[in-house]
């Protein structure tokens, strides 16, 4: 008996322990949600509201930081085509992106758009929901827009 308690209290030793996300893309996103089609007539598609929130993106996998709330702030459902598929955040403040794709996988950018925006670009996107996060680099909420596109 002692040893079996042994055996699986170094076997739990050996397993890495896995930081708790805080994202929730089960949950209901908060500023709305749109479904979109390759070609999609309202090219670029905008919407304003709050950044931020009081988790830090960078306990997710991919190189994430800033806050971000708990649920989605936006959800995407999209049909790919052959174009690209552009996430961007512009505001006054310094803001973040965090995504959680079709493929489970968490993307995210810091600055890429210039200035202190952020731009993650789908080159090949995928067919189903994007749910999208936009974070302030310091704590604390902003106004921002979220621009979805397809052209570069």
């Amino acid at each position: 008996m002692m040893k079996s308690v042994l055996a699986a209290v170094a076997l739990a030793a050996m397993v890495p322990a896995v930081p708790a996300v805080a994202q929730d893309a089960s949950q209901s996103p908060v500023f709305g949600a749109v479904t979109l089609s390759a070609g999609f007539d309202d090219d670029p598609l905008q919407r304003r509201f709050r950044a931020g929130g009081p988790n830090n993106a960078s306990r997710l996998p991919g190189g994430c930081s800033g806050y971000v709330g708990t649920a989605p702030d936006f959800r995407v459902t999209y049909t790919a085509g052959r174009a690209p598929l552009i996430f961007r955040s512009v505001s006054l403040a310094d803001t973040t992106l965090v995504i959680n794709g079709p493929d489970g996988r968490w993307y995210c950018d810091d600055d890429s758009f210039g200035d202190l925006d952020a731009e993650y670009r789908f080159n090949s996107p995928q067919s189903g929901v994007y749910d999208v996060w936009i974070g302030t680099v310091a704590r604390g909420e902003a106004d921002a827009t979220l621009v979805v596109t397809e052209r570069p």
